[in-house]
């Protein structure tokens, strides 16, 4: 009499456990989808409005670009208007990052850790010249300037050259580029700059005209290469009294020519106000830069490598760790058929032990993964032709799938007025790098200096500048199998770095015990670091015109 009683309860369980097996895997499904599923940025895109901040673009510069304008908002899509779906790469038709935790290499990383600006120490931008400070003295002849090397070492070099013109009291010719570098860019001032505005911006300190009037055209001009890392005793005494038989006097080469330090405040402040103010990208190129910014945030918080791998640094620099014989052998054959790079021998072993090579895309995998960045961190790849191409990227790419450049956010049509010109195109990754939510370097060149020092001025960004003597050592053991990547490896790659994320500090003097040139060569470059020159502590009821509009 009890077994029918007995199988309705067996019954009964089972149709229990089966519901209950049912609501665990609606339960695991719900979760899994809701890692998927993307809560796209506000459509209202980071403006650049800072004036500090790389500025933004006009309706009037605005208008040779609005058919950029009347796409569908970047915001809103998944892949760039110009590929449809079936032509996207695999990676962009997943959905951007969207969690709030992120899984590295150390286990579960808050959001906010990995993306968490340094404190900037109430450091704020103080350019604004002294009380005694005048508009410019009669000029007393013309500077001409030839620039040389590639776009961040021209900008540099532009700046230092408005600081001369000042202590010489000279009129400056707008600066002509680098036409003959290993780049063979044919850009002028003004496809590269915004002219006029670097001719407004300085109206009170330098007088500064596009041409050299057309009577002095024929005159006699005295051609200086100026020494490098000079004073203001050099340009006001030495230098100016040339005056009294040229009315022209040419600068043949632009960079490193002025002191980093010693040099009276308002020069210093006129270096910051001519590189952070007056140096605007031309219109076009702002307005692409910001194009390709508003479309990296729509995947949320980003890093931009600057990953100098590229078949220049290569040959110069003559690291070859991971290439191929006959890969050494071109870039071998590069440095030594390149008359102005001086040293032709170098051994490669010794300069990647010293921490003077580029880390190699499979090395910033590895730095990356160790400092934590989950493999669904967008990446903006910042350069030029990664030497090689694919075969030295797929180990990156495996780890890190969104990888982006300008050649993949914008279209052929829309990057053609850049092409064959390198110096708008870094302009365009400069423009990202220093608006990017975190900056890396692979390479402590030009580019990385100018862009950290930007970030600097800009309110202390985060720019964590990889120990390549440290790393490599530890990239060593991996390779030779004596060491695992994993939680070890990763908590040292965090603690060589916890210090090296862009906090403020004073820039860096000469290297104990150098002497003469060597010791200019070992300080760091004012464009680096313009701490304490142009920024200072913010003091309550007491700020200038330049502390007030800092956020």
């Amino acid at each position: 009499m009890q077994w029918p009683w007995r199988r309705r309860k067996v019954v009964v369980v089972v149709v229990l456990r089966k519901l209950l097996t049912c609501a665990i895997c609606v339960i695991a499904l719900m979760g899994l989808l809701s890692v998927r599923v993307h809560v796209f940025p506000s459509s209202k895109v980071s403006d650049l409005t800072d004036p500090y901040k790389l500025p933004t673009v006009t309706q009037q510069h605005e208008l040779n670009y609005q058919k950029l304008s009347a796409e569908k908002k970047w915001t809103q899509e998944l892949t760039p208007p110009h590929l449809s779906k079936e032509q996207a790469p695999p990676h962009l038709s997943k959905a951007p990052l969207s969690s709030h935790k992120l899984n590295g290499a150390n286990g579960s990383l808050d959001f906010e850790k990995l993306w968490k600006q340094p404190s900037n120490r109430d450091f704020v931008p103080c350019v604004q010249p002294g009380s005694n400070y005048t508009a410019p003295d009669e000029s007393r002849g013309y500077l001409l300037v030839h620039t040389n090397g590639g776009l961040n070492q021209m900008r540099a070099g532009i700046c230092d050259m408005v600081a001369v013109a000042r202590i010489m009291n000279a009129t400056l010719v707008v600066p002509e580029l680098d036409k003959r570098s290993f780049w063979q860019d044919t850009s002028n001032f003004s496809d590269v700059f915004d002219e006029d505005h670097f001719i407004n911006a300085l109206a009170n300190d330098v007088n500064v005209i596009k041409k050299l009037p057309k009577d002095l055209s024929s005159a006699t001009k005295v051609v200086m290469h100026f020494r490098s890392w000079s004073g203001l005793e050099y340009y006001r005494d030495e230098i100016a009294s040339l005056w009294e038989e040229f009315q022209v006097i040419r600068a043949a080469k632009s960079d490193s020519r002025l002191a980093n330090n010693h040099l009276p405040p308002d020069i210093q402040k006129l270096r910051c106000r001519a590189c952070y103010e007056a140096l605007r990208f031309s219109p076009k190129i702002e307005a692409m830069g910001k194009l390709l910014v508003d479309r990296m945030r729509a995947y949320g918080p980003f890093i931009a490598l600057h990953l100098r791998y590229e078949k220049d640094m290569l040959a110069f620099s003559g690291c070859t760790h991971g290439l191929s014989d006959v890969e050494a052998e071109e870039l071998r054959t590069i440095r030594e058929n390149t008359a102005y790079w001086k040293i032709k021998d170098i051994n490669a072993t010794e300069q990647r032990s010293r921490g003077y090579c580029p880390l190699t895309p499979t090395e910033v995998g590895i730095f990356l993964t160790g400092l934590g960045y989950p493999s669904n961190t967008p990446i903006y790849i910042a350069a030029g032709e990664i030497y090689g191409g694919d075969t030295h990227m797929a180990d990156l790419r495996s780890r890190y799938p969104i990888l982006m450049s300008k050649e993949k956010l914008a279209s052929v049509e829309e990057l053609e007025p850049f092409t064959n010109h390198a110096s708008q195109m870094a302009a365009l990754d400069y423009i990202v790098s220093v608006e990017s939510d975190v900056f890396i370097p692979s390479y402590s060149g030009n580019m990385a200096r100018a862009v950290e020092g930007h970030r600097r001025f800009l309110g202390h960004r985060k720019t964590i500048s990889p120990d390549r003597k440290a790393l490599v050592r530890l990239f060593d053991k991996i390779e030779k199998g004596l060491l695992m990547e994993g939680r070890k490896v990763s908590n040292r790659i965090s603690e060589i770095h916890k210090k090296l994320q862009g906090s403020p500090r004073s820039r860096r003097g000469p290297v104990s015990g150098t002497k003469g040139m060597d010791r200019f060569r070992s300080e760091e470059a004012f464009y680096v670091n313009p701490l304490p020159d142009c920024l200072c502590k913010r003091v309550s009821g007491n700020v200038n015109a330049s502390t007030a509009s800092m956020r």
